[in-house]
């Protein structure tokens, strides 16, 4: 027999790993990261959210099934490991990305995040409104998911035969 989680509420989320790709990202968010107090806190895993928890839901919603990951209390969307996009503030988006696409006008700026590989995405797209908008958001959330699964695929991998 399966074993069920107590009460209602979000499934467990795992820690977004310390890899090279990661390591900006975590130590961004580490620097900020409060640990979870008590009962009463909105948490993500033992620190508390970072975010709005309507934001958290939000980006979980953009790719269903897909699960969220952790950076010290941020909810994250990565691909076997290296972070893709990142829910922060009430509604913002951040997604690793070379470039935005020309329909998207940049978001809020995170610095030092933005100043690099992380691209700020506005709550709502110019021009496009409800379904259309949301679609156009998740369009480019799997983008980057897609650039997350390059890099991980990319990345130097040992042997672990030694010469």
């Amino acid at each position: 027999m399966a074993k069920r989680r107590p009460g209602p509420g979000p499934a467990p989320v795992r820690a977004l790993p310390e890899l090279p790709e990661n390591r900006a990202l975590l130590a961004h968010f580490r620097e900020r990261a409060t640990p979870a107090s008590g009962p009463k806190d909105h948490a993500l895993g033992a620190w508390q959210l970072r975010t709005h928890p309507d934001n958290r839901e939000w980006l979980a919603s953009l790719v269903p099934g897909h699960p969220l990951e952790g950076a010290y209390g941020v909810p994250v969307l990565a691909f076997e490991g290296v972070a893709a996009a990142v829910a922060v503030g009430v509604r913002g988006l951040l997604v690793r990305l070379p470039a935005l696409p020309e329909d998207i006008e940049p978001g809020h700026p995170v610095p030092p995040l933005t100043d690099g590989e992380w691209r700020s995405v506005p709550p709502e797209v110019p021009g496009l409104d409800g379904t259309d908008g949301e679609a156009r958001i998740a369009e480019l959330v799997r983008a980057a998911l897609l650039h997350a699964r390059d890099l991980s695929r990319n990345r130097p991998r040992h042997s672990g035969r030694q010469g």
